[in-house]
């Protein structure tokens, strides 16, 4: 089984500045991709910021400049710096994490894993 937990958001007013985190438990083997997603109310779920293995990371335009996406290999955590936060951020942020588990009979098999979600409201 793999577990992710989620920490980190809250209120901030418009401006303002939150750290998300998600840490990752588990039967892992090795993880790769780790990502954020947001769910706005009324909306789709839509990709935020991804890291890859090796560092790489991409950004939503939305959040391009003011968002930044870390990984601490050694803890299997990965984090969302979230800088001038807007109303529009406002959203359920999810973590993805993708990556390798043991599995009983196969040895090792792939994972897709979901954090259960946090808020972020952003509002005066």
């Amino acid at each position: 089984q793999v577990h992710l937990v989620e920490s980190g958001g809250g209120l901030v007013q418009p401006g303002g500045s939150l750290r998300l985190s998600c840490a990752v438990s588990g039967t892992i083997f090795s993880i790769n991709d780790m990502g954020w997603f947001r769910q706005a109310p009324g909306k789709q779920r839509e990709p935020v910021a991804r890291i890859t293995g090796d560092g790489s990371t991409n950004y939503a335009d939305a959040v391009k400049g003011r968002f930044t996406i870390s990984r601490d290999n050694s803890e299997n955590t990965v984090y969302l710096q979230m800088n001038s936060l807007k109303p529009e951020d406002t959203a359920v942020y999810y973590c993805n994490v993708r990556g390798v588990k043991y599995c009983a009979y196969m040895g090792r098999c792939n994972f897709d894993s979901w954090g259960q979600g946090t808020q972020v409201t952003v509002s005066s």
